[in-house]
């Protein structure tokens, strides 16, 4: 008999999981390709399964199309994780498909950098590349 993992069904619905809604504005630039760097050293999470927290840089890459990131609700968006017990994969993905879901960026690079915990130093990276336009 197979030995069920203390971490099985912990994250069963991650991927519905409700958060603040991530507001955009109207590119103005949008037949210019430019590039926006986000960065906050200010993003906490819960560990799953210790209960614990866990503290991490985030730095986002992204090349807008139409719209663009409204940072005060992206704010109050990463706050919302404060109490919510994620795994550092999930929460990456999380806020990627979240964002891309909100602005549908030209391109998107996400990188976690958390703080050292148990002797362990973790960085997690997700990307998004937008269909080429007429792709099927």
């Amino acid at each position: 008999m197979k030995k069920k993992s203390s971490y099985e069904g912990l994250q069963e619905n991650i991927r519905a999981l409700k958060t603040p809604k991530i507001e955009v504005f109207q590119n103005k630039y949008s037949d210019r390709e430019y590039v926006v760097n986000l960065e906050t050293d200010e993003f906490t999470c819960i560990c799953p399964k210790t209960g614990l927290p866990d503290f991490a840089t985030i730095r986002i890459e992204y090349t807008p199309d139409k719209r663009c990131i409204e940072l005060k609700s992206f704010k109050l968006y990463l706050v919302s994780f404060r109490k919510t017990g994620i795994f550092h994969e999930h929460v990456t993905n999380k806020i990627l498909d979240d964002l891309v879901k909100a602005c549908r960026p030209r391109y998107m690079k996400l990188e976690m950098e958390y703080k050292l915990r148990g002797g362990i130093k973790t960085t997690t990276k997700a990307a998004y590349k937008a269909p080429k336009k007429g792709a099927r």
